[in-house]
């Protein structure tokens, strides 16, 4: 079946997705209790969307399409309210955080819905492993070409993005030394890394995607794992690099970020993306993955060596005008305050420290995503 066409969304909208963990407030493990919060859930309203995911110890949250920052992390904060309240009825916790610091693949369940048991079938215990959280961001483009020029022009800035969200370094038990360790388990899969270098809709659809269908390895757009994708039938591009943060506050400060990027990428001022630029995408993941803030990244066009902090801190400055136009000012101090001081990765070894088991550091990651 051919790649449907791309869809003419409004330029720069931006919508949110949070992948969350279910804990049970006796032990602090996962618990498979997403039937019984989806059908509380659905007794009223619920500001956005939820959905259940993968393993039943998860949900999905979906924020509207927004255009301001403002707007995104007023309803974020009511969805999470909501969710809080539904968590007090059944006596669970709800956290960010990219990895379960415990928890055990072997232990969790497959979520009912079709394709989940479609996918388990198929990457026997990846589908379980991947009982891991990331928060993905819609950007609304103009065509399909815009999407695909700003899904390249982005590799730069992926490192960034891996570093301001990393919140999983600790897995089965143990500290991987990853700040993001979640990321691992997302490369584990075959179809995942980047897409295929071309800046035209038509090229992508009617040869490469084509070439892939008749292949019957993929049959849409979700059987690709990519750091970003195009997303046609939403005429969006998806940025899923992301661990889940710990708050919404940060989730909607880096949804703001990429919008000021991609307002600033869209004004074409900078060297046009290349297929070279992938020479060092991979290894620049990593160092963002394994180090967060105190990685060390390469700049694609000059091969300048640049520590990735201060590349964060001079990004953000650059951003300001666009922040301003956006009326994102707010978002980019949060972030410019969290490269400095340290994200989420150093918040929970640093809770891990202070209460002395992992439980306690899930605890705190309740409390944080809380509020509190």
């Amino acid at each position: 079946m051919p790649l449907e066409p791309f869809a003419t969304s409004a330029p720069l909208t931006f919508g949110v997705e949070l992948e969350l963990q279910l804990v049970s407030l006796s032990d602090f493990d996962l618990t498979p209790a997403s039937p019984d919060l989806m059908h509380l859930l659905k007794r009223k309203p619920f500001p956005g969307n939820v959905t259940p995911e993968i393993t039943e110890s998860m949900i999905e949250i979906n924020s509207s399409v927004q255009t301001n920052y403002r707007t995104l992390l007023a309803e974020l904060l009511d969805i999470r309210d909501t969710l809080v309240a539904a968590s007090d009825v059944l006596n669970i916790g709800i956290a960010g955080g990219g990895t379960h610091p415990f928890q055990h693949w072997s232990e969790q369940r497959i979520s009912a819905k079709p394709r989940y048991q479609e996918l388990s079938a198929l990457y026997g215990y990846l589908a379980k492993q991947f009982t891991v959280f990331g928060q993905h961001v819609h950007i609304g483009c103009a065509s399909g070409d815009d999407a695909l020029f700003l899904l390249h022009a982005l590799s730069r800035y992926i490192p960034h993005f891996i570093a301001l969200s990393a919140s999983s370094p600790f897995v089965q038990g143990h500290d991987s030394g990853f700040d993001s360790a979640r990321l691992n388990s997302v490369s584990a899969f075959p179809l995942s890394g980047r897409a295929p270098f071309t800046l035209s809709w038509a090229d992508f659809a009617d040869v490469y995607f084509a070439k892939m269908e008749r292949t019957r390895i993929i049959k849409s757009m979700k059987d690709f794992y990519w750091d970003l994708r195009p997303k046609p039938e939403y005429g969006t591009i998806e940025l899923r690099v992301c661990d889940t943060p710990l708050t919404v506050e940060r989730a909607a400060a880096l949804a703001a970020y990429l919008q000021a990027l991609c307002r600033h990428l869209l004004e074409r001022k900078e060297a046009p993306p290349l297929e070279d630029d992938y020479l060092v995408y991979n290894y620049n993941r990593f160092q963002a993955s394994r180090f967060g803030l105190d990685g060390v990244i390469t700049h694609p066009k000059t091969y300048e060596q640049l520590p990735l902090r201060e590349d964060i801190i001079a990004t953000l400055d650059l951003m300001e005008p666009h922040a301003q136009a956006l009326g994102s000012l707010d978002a980019l101090l949060h972030l410019a305050a969290a490269a400095s001081d340290g994200g989420d990765a150093s918040f929970l070894r640093g809770q891990y420290l202070r209460q002395g088991s992992a439980e306690g550091m899930v605890d705190a990651a309740i409390r944080r995503f809380r509020g509190r």
